[in-house]
């Protein structure tokens, strides 16, 4: 007798895992945080304020949209739930209250975790809590969250920030997930798959190109941070971005620190993440944080991270290729005295080590836009001869 074999397939639904919301991050985040300038001392009433800055004081317009509360914000202990209890005294009004209030003005926030079972601050971490953090952090509302790695003995780096990767995405409200843990594990390695943003730096210190020795850890200056990791920039690009920092641009540099350090963070791709007081910051300070050519060239969606050419005694010179075959140009004085600086354009054949982009400037003219100055500035077909101030820089947009 011939038996007839009836095979069922059955095609069950799987839980999404391994993925992280696409698209949050195309060009590199823009927004402020509390930890460079505050610490600790946060509350409501600041965070509202900060959000009313951002649109009278004209960085809304720039670009800038989240608003991210960092360490120190939640009570020492979870609840009985074992929930995250924001401290009462400092957000008596509750984070959803505090996130509408931001959406209200056409903005985003963000919170601050950490992958350890505490933070760095001592506060309750999300080790075994990622999912109801996530769903927590879904309910109120939020858009951005800084993950830290303090107190994370015995985690992988990798499989803890996958793990909270996972959690935000079965929470289901899109989170932009910025990793927070210095570089210590190459993020730039793995990182894209995981989250939009990955920190490649301890933190940085309010100072041109100092180091801060904290016995245990370091805080590093500007120009350490912009040259401690060497080959990375072929890992970023659109919706993964080395990260260089939160920027200290308004906390006690000169103005030529500042031009420079802000400079450098938009010709890297890093995110552009304030650190300043935004309800005080002077003219000069508003004016460097708000130059929509110097963001623009951030903000290019081509997404290339700019890479050293060459150095010419003191000066450094910093290219970044973007959209419609232009480029941007950066001319670094890391001396702190005046100099005279010179560039003959002609004598410069440029080829991008990582990616396919290459100029002749002996066979193809540019026009030249001076970046801070607004001014158009003639064309490569003339060299460049100008006095660069002590840790200063001279920036160029090249069209045609």
């Amino acid at each position: 007798m011939k038996k007839t074999w009836i095979i069922l397939l059955l095609f069950l639904p799987v839980a999404a895992s391994g993925q992280k919301f696409p698209n949050l991050a195309p060009t590199p985040p823009m927004g402020w945080n509390s930890w460079n300038t505050f610490n600790t001392n946060i509350n409501e009433n600041l965070i509202r304020a900060v959000a009313d800055a951002f649109v009278k004081d004209g960085y809304k317009d720039a670009g800038y949209k989240y608003i991210i509360i960092d360490d120190c914000w939640s009570m020492k202990q979870r609840n009985k739930e074992g929930n995250l209890v924001p401290d009462p005294a400092k957000f008596p009004g509750g984070i959803k209250a505090l996130a509408d209030y931001i959406h209200s003005k056409g903005l985003k926030i963000g919170i601050y975790s950490c992958a350890g079972t505490r933070t760095c601050g001592d506060y309750p971490g999300s080790k075994g809590y990622e999912l109801q953090d996530a769903k927590l952090f879904a309910s109120w509302g939020i858009d951005y969250l800084k993950y830290d790695w303090c107190n994370t003995a015995g985690l992988t780096a990798e499989k803890a920030y996958a793990t909270m990767r996972d959690a935000l995405f079965a929470a289901g409200r899109p989170v932009v997930f910025g990793i927070c843990e210095w570089g210590d594990n190459q993020p730039w390695l793995w990182a894209k798959n995981i989250g939009q943003l990955w920190r490649i730096s301890g933190d940085i210190a309010p100072c041109f190109d100092c180091v801060v020795d904290h016995g245990s850890y370091k805080d590093w200056g500007v120009m350490k941070v912009v040259s401690m990791r060497k080959d990375i920039r072929k890992y970023a690009g659109p919706n993964g971005w080395n990260d260089f920092d939160m920027m200290e641009v308004g906390n006690g540099m000169t103005a030529s620190e500042n031009r420079s350090h802000f400079t450098m963070w938009s010709m890297l791709a890093s995110a552009l993440i304030m650190g300043n007081d935004v309800r005080s910051a002077d003219p000069s300070t508003v004016g460097i944080l708000t130059n929509k050519e110097m963001i623009a060239v951030n903000q290019d969606p081509l997404g290339i991270q700019a890479f050293k050419y060459k150095d010419i005694d003191s000066t450094e010179v910093w290219v970044k290729p973007l959209k419609n075959k232009e480029w941007a140009v950066c001319f670094l004085n890391r001396k702190k005295e005046p100099v005279s600086f010179g560039f003959n354009w002609a004598e410069n054949m440029i080829s991008d080590p990582d990616f396919d982009f290459k100029v002749d400037f002996s066979k193809e003219k540019f026009n030249l836009l001076n970046i801070w100055s607004g001014n158009r500035a003639g064309t490569t077909g003339d060299a460049v001869k100008a006095q660069i101030a002590g840790h200063d820089v001279l920036v160029f947009r090249l069209s045609h």
